[in-house]
């Protein structure tokens, strides 16, 4: 496997700058591209499950923080908080506070449940110089988050679903997770000191691993309840969690979320927490291990290049970019021989070839990077083959 620090910085996927910060990489027009990618991969995803997406602000009063139980359990790994006209203002270090206000900002029926809502955003946290490294341990996280409030007798059905996205998702990126743990509380005063939430939260979650070979580890838990952690690899062998299910009795007592129940009375919803590709950052930091800069055709940052064979094809070449919203590059004569281009663009899925006879005729050959050969073929039905074959989870590595 290769080392995404080296590969992603040679790949022109991002970078970082001493001037910014440790832990603070920016991503580069191409990262940038595998990253959009990525961000409607998971939200059609979500939107197909029935979740809807929100945003919510990265900033939030301390008081947001003392009230779900994250300043007084987690503080260490959050960023001082900053003076602001009389008050204070943390960078929040999770997103579960602002969700638990939205959806307590307006009233909701049993027949509303379970709503999921979900969303891409920023979170903060501290972390020690000695442990940043790429993009797989930053201080700016932008995380696929969601949590779904349900009534009690949802929670595992919830909890299950989640799990099977995390699956869905995990077999299309082509991520093979090295284990499932169930990560539980451990001694000291980390955890939210309530036994009989913590008991009912961990049958859930052992129900919904009833069919999984998974590892229970104690101390690994969030404050506030247990967590499903799929755990993922690099190639030194270093563990690292990617996605999570978690199950929160604490935060709705915490924020009073309600609910009104068939009997006309309120009652109290549980959160169903759950990332299904954890951080941005993190998963394309494995992304580029597994597949070593060769990404599959959807996720590409050009999942073409149109090479005319002389410089009379150009504008043929220009205007097949410009016929459809692929992302595409024109790597004319000016780079090199025909030859040249073609092993430059080893990494992209596929090649368009327009040369005199191709561009008489309307159409264009193909090459993919597996090593296919497509006959030529008018430019549209071209188009066509690269879009279907450029779905996700279309023609595996392609």
């Amino acid at each position: 496997m290769h080392d995404h620090r080296k590969l992603g910085r040679e790949l022109d996927l991002f970078d970082s700058d001493p001037l910014v910060g440790a832990g603070l990489p920016y991503w580069l027009p191409d990262g940038a591209a595998v990253r959009h990618a990525l961000e409607e991969f998971v939200r059609g995803l979500e939107r197909r499950a029935g979740y809807r997406h929100v945003y919510s602000p990265v900033l939030g009063k301390r008081e947001l923080y003392e009230l779900s139980g994250h300043w007084s359990h987690y503080s260490e790994d959050m960023f001082p908080p900053m003076d602001l006209g009389g008050e204070q203002v943390v960078l929040r270090p999770s997103l579960c506070p602002h969700h638990a206000v939205m959806f307590r900002a307006r009233p909701h029926s049993y027949r509303d449940l379970p709503l999921r809502m979900a969303e891409l955003g920023g979170m903060f946290r501290a972390e020690l110089s000695g442990v940043l490294g790429g993009l797989s341990r930053v201080r700016a996280i932008q995380l696929n988050d969601a949590h779904v409030f349900c009534a009690p007798d949802q929670v595992a059905e919830e909890a299950r679903a989640a799990l099977e996205l995390v699956r869905e998702a995990h077999a299309v990126l082509g991520i093979k997770p090295v284990r499932y743990r169930l990560s539980l509380p451990g001694a000291g005063g980390k955890y939210v000191v309530d036994p009989e939430l913590w008991r009912r939260a961990e049958a859930v979650l052992r129900e919904v691993l009833s069919d999984v070979d998974y590892e229970a580890v104690e101390g690994e838990a969030a404050f506030y309840g247990p967590k499903i952690d799929i755990q993922i690899a690099d190639g030194a062998g270093r563990e690292s969690t990617l996605s999570t299910v978690q199950v929160d009795f604490h935060q709705p007592r915490r924020f009073g979320l309600s609910y009104v129940g068939p009997d006309g009375a309120k009652h109290r919803p549980v959160m169903v927490h759950r990332s299904i590709i954890g951080s941005l950052e993190r998963v394309v930091a494995h992304l580029i291990e597994v597949h070593g800069g060769a990404f599959p055709a959807w996720l590409a940052p050009t999942q073409v290049v149109v090479l005319p064979v002389s410089a009379a094809e150009v504008p043929d070449a220009v205007e097949f970019a410009r016929s459809t919203d692929l992302r595409m590059v024109v790597a004319g004569p000016e780079r090199g021989s025909l030859g040249a281009r073609v092993r430059a663009a080893r990494l992209v899925p596929f090649q368009v070839v327009i040369g005199a006879r191709e561009a008489a005729a309307g159409q264009a050959s193909v090459r993919s990077r597996d090593g296919e050969r497509w006959d030529a073929a008018p430019v549209a039905e071209v188009l066509a083959r690269i879009s279907s074959a450029a779905r996700p989870g279309a023609g595996g590595r392609r």
